[in-house]
């Protein structure tokens, strides 16, 4: 079975992460995609699959005759979906023979232009897929999954002479990455790889091994709500001090605004009135330092509001998230030159830039298991306008089994 073939299977099913859950997973939804995998990869010959109470489905394939002495590879991808869009009853389009325009998106108004995504044009004579406009599409990280398990059945069918040598194959695929907690129950000693790589990337040809550094940061404002024609030196209004707080923020400092190393501060939600508003960020950056620096600017804009308003005003609670990988992948830069090597090997130049947002390869990393992060042949993610080659998802299966073999040599 193609990986593309797999992914619209996988699509199909409502995995969306509940960000204001507490619970692991965040959602009971997510283990009926896990339910389907253990099963798929059970038939494939994976004997040890099963998915454990926290929705972690793990499984692994033995080394080949004479490669019992290779590294253990591990190789992940997230079942769940982004909560920023609506990720039930989904509806793959898929487009043979595309030709390079735009295309609309079922009947939902929406359409997916060139002019917004230059990618499209590269695509031209592919098997592009979508969503129908209404949602989105789940390629990320579906096809990681799909990818992975495809490459997994690649290994496992090949017999005698047409066996592929490769070491021992770890499996992982996790719930929750889209609120970024995806890898922190993954038990790493059961487990058993040496290193790993995250399948959950952008354009095919992709590795890359720096995050973001991640906080998410919420102002609670408490207003003082008195008669508007009494109001003189009296009322505080909470909605208005909201507005003040991001008045206070570096206008030129947002997602839209930036590109490559430089952070951000992103206004995620915001609500409120007289008496009480609440304002929710999230904060990047890739520089340590910086990110540091960011955090610090938070607090002062409070301390200032509280000062001005009076204390209690403001109360802002910021929690770290993940933090920038390059620090454990940098001495391990052999794992991201292999699949550079092998990349190149297919005939494409890697692609490598800074993961504008994180990965569970983040959190694995400081965990002890160095895993940078391979793309997918996605893009458009966390909307509408998802899209996905089938050719590119075929390209990523033969990075990962190309890998395999370089390390079974």
């Amino acid at each position: 079975m193609r990986a593309c073939e797999r992914l619209i299977k996988y699509a199909k099913v409502y995995t969306t992460s509940d960000p204001d859950s507490n619970t692991v997973p965040s959602a009971a939804r997510e283990f009926d995609l896990a339910g389907m995998l253990v099963e798929e990869m059970k038939a494939l010959g994976i004997t040890d699959a099963l998915v454990d109470d926290h929705c972690y489905v793990t499984g692994s394939i033995p080394a080949s005759k004479g490669c019992e002495d290779k590294p253990a590879i591990g190789f992940i991808a997230h079942m769940d979906t982004a909560p920023d869009f609506c990720g039930e009853n989904v509806k793959p389009q898929i487009i043979e023979n595309y030709d390079g325009g735009a295309v609309r998106l079922g009947e939902s108004g929406r359409v997916l232009d060139p002019e917004m995504f230059p990618e499209l044009k590269t695509m031209k004579g592919c098997t592009l897929i979508t969503s129908d406009g209404n949602t989105l599409l789940g390629a990320d990280d579906k096809a990681g999954v799909a990818e992975i398990m495809t490459a997994a059945e690649a290994l496992l069918q090949g017999r005698g002479e047409d066996a592929r040598p490769h070491g021992k194959i770890c499996i992982a695929f996790t719930p929750d990455e889209e609120i970024g907690s995806g890898a922190r129950d993954l038990d790493l000693e059961k487990f058993g790889a040496d290193f790993g790589y995250t399948v959950d990337g952008g354009i095919e040809t992709e590795i890359v091994y720096e995050n973001f550094n991640a906080a998410c940061a919420k102002f609670e404002i408490r207003g003082v709500s008195v008669h508007p024609g009494d109001a003189r030196n009296t009322m505080v209004n909470a909605a208005l001090v909201g507005m003040q707080i991001n008045a206070m923020l570096p206008a030129a400092e947002t997602p839209r605004d930036t590109e490559g190393y430089e952070g951000f501060f992103h206004l995620t939600h915001m609500e409120g009135d007289v008496d009480h508003a609440v304002l929710d960020y999230i904060v990047r950056d890739h520089s340590a330092a910086i990110f540091e620096a960011r955090q610090e600017t938070l607090k002062h804009i409070a301390k200032i509001m509280n000062e001005r308003y009076g204390e209690g005003t403001v109360t802002l609670t910021i929690h770290h998230q993940y933090s920038n990988m390059i620090e454990k992948i940098k001495p391990h830069m052999d794992i991201v030159d292999t699949s550079k090597d092998v990349i190149r090997s297919l005939g494409r130049e890697p692609y490598t830039s800074p993961v504008r947002g994180g990965t569970d390869g983040a959190e694995l990393s400081f965990r002890g298991l160095p895993c940078p992060n391979l793309g997918t042949g996605g893009f458009g993610y966390h909307g509408p306008y998802e899209h996905i080659t089938a050719e590119g998802m075929d390209f990523v299966v033969k990075v990962i089994l190309g890998i395999v073999e370089r390390y079974a040599k």
